[in-house]
């Protein structure tokens, strides 16, 4: 007896499978109720490889491919008529109620909230409500046409979003009134007087006495080159201010060491400016009185805003606690969607409506920039989320009890992995 080839197999599994599927057609829809995963997941299972290792000639090609189209079509039927009678049980799986992440598994879904720190202080878009890590990605997810993505929200924020502050108002007369709020104009440049010895230090606008508290002090320092090729940043002037863009403390400040580059363009500073500039002991000093309200305790009484603070703390040998430090630059929600810092002058002009360091750089004016952001940051609103969270979030559960949590109570127990500045209005 000769040997059937494989193609005869092949057309027979199919032959077989054709009459089983016009049977379950008929069992569908007389069926009421029962588990259908069984019987769609055989379709799904089909080695599509080995059909095409196996079909050589194009005569049984084609015969196979007719097959296979009609077989498929009688599947998508049964899943229709399934699904039309609510029959069909579609296969289950795991939503993440922040980001709308899909997953197959449970404890795929629970490892991803352990990685993203979800929680209600990070910024998410106004329509939809999807939480991103910065704010940039809520930009970038605006951005995106609604026909890629499954919903409206760049049509509705066109039309009803501010593009600085990125939240959503109900017509077009909120919003036109929360603009004028919320694009603020740049600050008046600072006139420096000619004072006694220190001809560049300028007379706080508003004094330190005994009951005046500031809550936070925006600090920026400039910088010239020192060294044989002008790399080593030595600190030439300084900035404080407060919470009211009122200047504490400003001065220019003697380098300690021999200036081979004036950085003139950025700093717009010549020889004459430092002549009679403070002295880096006596700039430090200064500073850490403001900070430690007068005390000589070395412990931190304000909060330090500034922009890339790590820099300017190294150039003045300032050491300060890192918990009382609100750094622009190292913020989350304020860097790129990569986690990568932002410049000043690009997070002002997308976050303060107006633009600065547009030809020499000002430490009034980076000061002031930096204050300013810390405070749109500060006063978001985020409900609940305002109390301080305590404990690991996630983390601190075990594993079992996690993947026995619906999606919506491991969100809520889920903490930020940073501490958000709106914290700081307690």
């Amino acid at each position: 007896m000769p040997k059937k080839s494989v193609h005869y197999y092949l057309w027979k599994q199919h032959a077989k499978r054709g009459e089983k599927i016009e049977g379950e057609i008929s069992w569908v829809e007389n069926r009421k109720g029962g588990n259908f995963r069984q019987i769609f997941q055989k379709r799904k299972n089909t080695n599509l490889n080995t059909r095409k290792k196996v079909v050589q000639s194009d005569t049984n090609r084609r015969r196979v491919k007719q097959m296979i189209v009609e077989g498929v079509e009688r599947i998508v039927l049964i899943r229709l008529i399934a699904r039309e009678r609510g029959l069909i049980m579609e296969p289950c799986r795991h939503r993440c109620v922040a980001c709308f992440k899909m997953f197959n598994r449970r404890q795929h879904l629970v490892e991803h909230m352990k990685i993203s720190h979800h929680s209600l202080h990070q910024p998410r878009c106004g329509v939809c409500f999807k939480h991103c890590k910065s704010f940039e990605s809520v930009r970038e997810h605006l951005n995106v046409p609604d026909h890629l993505f499954k919903g409206d929200c760049k049509s509705i924020f066109s039309e009803r979003g501010c593009t600085l502050c990125l939240r959503i108002f109900e017509d077009a007369t909120a919003l036109a009134d929360h603009k004028n709020k919320c694009h603020l104009s740049a600050p008046l440049p600072l006139v420096i007087f000619a004072l006694d010895i220190y001809s560049s230090q300028v007379t706080p606008t508003r004094t330190l006495g005994v009951n005046t508290r500031l809550k936070a002090v925006a600090i920026d320092c400039e910088m010239v080159g020192g060294g044989d090729d002008g790399s080593t940043d030595l600190c030439a002037s300084i900035c404080l201010v407060d919470e009211d863009e009122h200047v504490i403390f400003s001065t220019h400040v003697q380098p300690q060491l021999p200036v081979t580059d004036y950085r003139h363009t950025l700093t717009g500073l010549t020889e004459e400016d430092l002549k009679n500039g403070m002295r880096l002991q006596d700039v430090r000093e200064k500073v850490l009185a403001i900070l430690c309200g007068g005390h000589n305790d070395g412990a931190g009484r304000l909060l330090l805003v500034g922009h890339d603070l790590r820099h300017d703390m190294k150039c003045l040998k300032l050491q300060y606690p890192s918990h009382l430090l609100r750094d622009t630059a190292k913020y989350v929600p304020l860097m790129k969607t990569n986690l990568v810092s932002q410049s000043l002058k690009y997070l002002t002009r997308s976050y303060l409506g107006y633009k600065i360091q547009c030809g020499k750089h000002e430490p009034y004016e980076d000061c002031v920039a930096a204050m300013r952001l810390y405070k749109r940051m500060r006063d978001q609103e985020h409900g609940k989320a305002e109390e301080e969270e305590e404990g690991d979030g996630l983390n601190s559960w075990k594993q079992s009890d996690l993947e026995k949590m619906k999606p919506e109570e491991l969100y809520h127990n889920s903490t930020s992995e940073y501490r958000c500045w709106c914290l700081d209005r307690r």
